[in-house]
């Protein structure tokens, strides 16, 4: 039986159904591949994924991070992942304040706070991980370290779920993705003229009082649209990733039970399992860039100005790179290549150590919670989205 045709579509069902075995296509036969009605190429092995995450003079982000971002006539709006160095480097810098290690470390009993109120809520019948816990908690936290006001915080999810779902089919955001953008837009900019009357001990304050350098390197402040834009990033970033990290994490591990029985005997191999699940199915599925030379990469040549999508979740079951890279297994020797699952270069995830730390918290709640549980396969849902993979429902009973 001939095999069909290799096609990449980011944007089909059976894309959002299960990328996996198109990106083991891709690797084998393709990994430089290219397609001549969207005219942009995608890379789907480690080596090559890896070497373009580097190289920011050659892959640049300015144009945005999904095809029709880079596509469309108007840049994006200002945001430090649309960003290349220098600027990139200063907004970096200064960002980097928010998210030090003891900036980290003093969210942990938030977080701990957090994952017991909604846990003490639920019911372990009818227990839903992402709509009970794993969506409406990590939101809180980082928006919380921004300075939205409590009544506004899962209002911000919402928006972000809205802006970054896609229909089969769909390139760019929907018209209420665009209303939800517009929301998002104007109510960051209003927080930041309160803000700006009104400074609290919060990130928006913070931002509203920095200086980084200009073109010229003399000082300057921010403005409205680059904090707005910030803002905007960190809620979805931190909406996210946890929330989708989560839910995938209870499917896996109820797939491989006895990857979930080690956890239950020793609870000290939790950051590693946090680092398999960013590794084995992570929430991040691609980012894309633009060539602004030619340019090479180990599995070929790619000609300046085109679209190009590195596949980190792709990159990540590489077995040139990982042994047995199929399989899931919270014990793997991390030392074999970097994981991908948060990044890696100048735009590694920013708050990379807050998402580890608040997953492995939220493992552990989940296994006092549901130390043996039952995922309810057929009410499993998985998001459609720009470049973010997870469910959105995973409804469990917890078994006595």
């Amino acid at each position: 039986m001939t095999q069909a045709e290799l096609v990449f579509d980011p944007f089909s069902q059976e894309y959002f159904n299960n990328p996996f075995d198109i990106y083991e296509r891709m690797r084998a036969e393709a990994p430089l591949y290219y397609d001549t009605g969207e005219d942009f190429y995608a890379l789907s092995r480690h080596e090559d994924v890896a070497a373009a995450l580097k190289d920011h003079e050659s892959f640049s982000s300015t144009r945005g991070c999904d095809l029709a971002m880079v596509k469309a006539d108007e840049p994006p709006q200002k945001s430090i992942i649309f960003m290349d160095p220098p600027e990139h480097r200063h907004m970096r810098s200064l960002l980097n304040k928010a998210f030090t290690p003891r900036a980290v470390q003093s969210q942990r009993d938030v977080v701990i706070e957090l994952a017991d109120k909604y846990l003490a809520g639920a019911d372990p019948e009818n227990f839903d991980v992402v709509q009970d816990f794993s969506g409406p908690f990590p939101v809180e936290v980082i928006t919380r370290m921004a300075g939205v006001p409590e009544e506004y915080r899962q209002q911000v999810r919402h928006w972000i779920d809205t802006s970054l779902s896609r229909e089969p089919g769909q390139m760019g955001t929907s018209e209420a993705g665009m209303q939800a953008n517009i929301e998002t837009a104007m109510y960051y900019y209003g927080l930041v003229q309160e803000r700006r009357e009104n400074p609290q001990d919060d990130m928006i304050s913070r931002l509203i009082a920095a200086e980084i350098p200009d073109d010229d390197g003399h000082m300057r402040r921010l403005d409205d649209i680059e904090i707005c834009g910030f803002a905007t990033l960190l809620g979805g970033a931190g909406a996210e990733t946890v929330t989708k990290l989560m839910g995938t994490a209870a499917v896996n591990f109820a797939r491989f039970p006895d990857q979930w029985r080690k956890l239950l005997d020793d609870r000290s191999k939790i950051p590693a399992a946090v680092e398999e699940l960013l590794r084995y199915e992570g929430p991040v599925q691609y980012n894309v860039r633009y060539t602004l030379k030619d340019t090479e990469v180990p599995s070929g040549k790619i000609p300046a100005g085109k679209p190009v999508f590195l596949l980190l979740a792709s990159a990540n079951r590489d077995s040139a790179a990982f042994t047995d890279a199929d399989a899931f297994d919270i014990d793997r020797d991390r030392t074999e290549a970097q994981n991908l699952g948060l990044g890696y270069g100048i735009h590694s995830c920013l708050g990379a150590a807050l998402a580890r730390m608040e997953s492995a918290l939220a493992l552990e709640k989940l296994l006092d919670f549901m130390p043996r549980y039952e995922v309810q396969w057929d009410g499993l849902r998985r998001v459609q989205m720009q470049n973010v993979a997870g469910y959105s429902h995973v409804p469990v009973k917890v078994l006595r």
